[in-house]
């Protein structure tokens, strides 16, 4: 029986070495002349263990890791092919406790199956969700989607169900659905899993999403960042335009839904959904101004869903296991799972898929194992570079789109960036002006000045100048950019800049200015 080798190529792993592990692994298996074969799976999210080598044996698959190709060789004489003994053995992939103690919905498969292989996806579960959706009305998929309580998991939180209701209830010769894979915030990394790891799940989403509200062109918008997750993404949408999946006649439905991949230059506003638009129809991204809201003219001003990766690709699940299954995880308003990312100074980084409601501290501490340095845990910015800092003092918050709102902060995309003692947040507030100011697209005056005279401010407050009165200005300031920006880049940076000052205002309170001798 033919063993199978499971290398990732996920992009995580490839930047630890994981394509010499893989050379190295065939070059070794044909001079001994095994039967075994090596996939190329996608990433388990356990970073620290990347590149995480996997073997198929009939206790189940057996992990090793990290691995280095200079490991091979000792791996195959420690009976590698077998799940043999070695100081690398992990033991049973799923029995590792990072893994064992996560809810995966959204991310079941990744890491588990061939990301281009639609049988494997069809093996593991794979388009049920589809197969439901074709033989319903679009009303009932938009109402179980409704039901199951998805809110939109790009940041904002919007229920994703009244989205797609407003889509379907405009009128328009055509429809579209805009994936919004731009994920440019600091410490994220889910959308690209997803879509380097098991892209048929994002391609069902959409198709399902396309069903529901009328639409027959999908786009999925990422960064030329993402050179790994475009070619997998393309590969699959070939693969499943061949199979019947997409295009006139989805599954054999009768009904129509294709789509494809558009790759944008990597500015952090076209995470923007409107920003994201103008960019999409070959436009400089700017932000527009709502009303018109995307779903009733979006796209090429037709009605357009724009949702991201991650709501996308956690419709399937909705509509294969029904919207009670889903809505029984979680706590109050923030139902079902959200992969939360861990970044930063910490022991454990990886991907963490759990229902809501797990405090903040058990995330770091627990889960993450702490900081990596070993020193004591200073801040934690939950919600990428315009997400608040918080302090330890806070670590009781759980991990809700509500409960954070209530402590000003913000759950964002799910990324946690973690900082041990060392951190200087005066600096850190400087950079969250200085990242508005450099990547504001330059449409209105509160982001595009305000973060401009912020950096100025922090400035003089390092420098020890009137550092009362700047704080005063640099708050003020904060103000004045969170209500009057345009769209969530002006109007989210104070968050980082408020929480700083709020919860370490040692770090504001340098030494006064040197007056020059006279």
């Amino acid at each position: 029986m033919t063993v199978k080798i499971y290398v990732p190529r996920d992009a995580a792993a490839l930047a630890l070495g994981a394509d010499r592990v893989a050379r190295a692994m065939a070059d070794e298996i044909a001079a001994r002349g095994l039967d075994a074969i090596i996939v190329r799976n996608g990433s388990r999210g356990m970073h620290w263990l990347e590149p995480l080598v996997e073997v198929e044996t009939v206790g189940g698959r057996v992990a090793y890791g990290p691995v280095k190709a200079g490991d091979v060789s000792s791996l195959l004489d420690a009976g590698l092919v077998s799940g043999g003994e070695h100081p690398l053995s992990l033991g049973r992939t799923e029995d590792i406790p990072f893994l064992k103690q996560q809810t995966r919905l959204t991310f079941a498969r990744c890491g588990i199956i061939d990301p281009l292989s639609l049988d494997d996806y069809r093996a593991h579960g794979g388009l049920r969700g589809l197969e439901k959706a074709v033989a319903m009305q679009p009303a009932a998929i938009v109402a179980e989607v409704t039901e199951s309580g998805l809110r939109g998991r790009g940041g904002a939180g919007f229920p994703t169900g009244i989205k797609w209701k407003t889509v379907l209830d405009a009128a328009g010769p055509r429809k579209y659905i805009v994936c919004n894979a731009d994920e440019g915030d600091s410490g994220t990394f889910a959308d690209r899993m997803i879509m380097e790891g098991d892209p048929f799940v994002l391609i069902e989403g959409m198709a399902i999403a396309g069903i529901a509200t009328g639409a027959t062109k999908g786009y999925i918008y990422t960064r030329s960042e993402y050179p790994h997750a475009i070619a997998v993404m393309t590969n699959a949408i070939a693969i499943a335009r061949a199979a019947g999946v997409l295009g006139p006649s989805v599954l054999g439905s009768g009904r129509a839904f294709d789509m494809e991949v558009r790759t944008g230059a990597g500015a952090y506003v076209c995470g923007e959904e409107t920003a994201l638009l103008n960019s999409l129809e070959g436009k400089r991204g700017i932000v527009r101004a709502k009303p018109p809201l995307p779903a009733h003219m979006g796209l090429f001003d037709r009605p357009t869903v724009i949702n991201n990766v991650i709501s996308l690709a956690s419709v399937p699940i909705i509509l294969d296991k029904g919207a009670a299954f889903y809505r029984d995880f979680g706590m109050g308003r923030s139902r079902g799972t959200i992969p939360i990312q861990i970044a930063g100074n910490v022991k454990h980084s990886g991907l963490y898929e759990t229902a809501f409601g797990l405090p903040l501290g058990e995330i770091v501490d627990h889960i993450g194992g702490g900081t990596a340095s070993g020193r004591p845990v200073k801040a934690v910015q939950v919600g990428g570079p315009l997400g608040a800092y918080f302090p330890r003092a806070l670590f009781d918050t759980p991990f809700d789109y509500e409960a954070f709102a209530a402590k000003d902060g913000l759950i964002g995309h799910a990324g946690i960036v973690v900082f041990d003692d060392t951190v200087d947040m005066l600096k850190q507030a400087r950079f969250a002006m200085e990242f508005c100011a450099v990547e504001s697209c330059g449409k209105c005056t509160p982001c595009r000045i305000g973060s401009t005279r912020g950096v100025e401010v922090a400035d003089k407050i390092a420098a020890g100048v009137e550092p009362q009165k700047n704080r005063e200005l640099l708050a003020d300031l904060c103000n004045t950019m969170k209500f009057g920006s345009l769209c969530a880049l002006g109007g989210f940076t104070p968050y980082p800049v408020m929480s700083a000052m709020t919860h370490f205002p040692e770090d504001f309170s340098p030494a006064p200015a040197v007056e020059a001798a006279e």
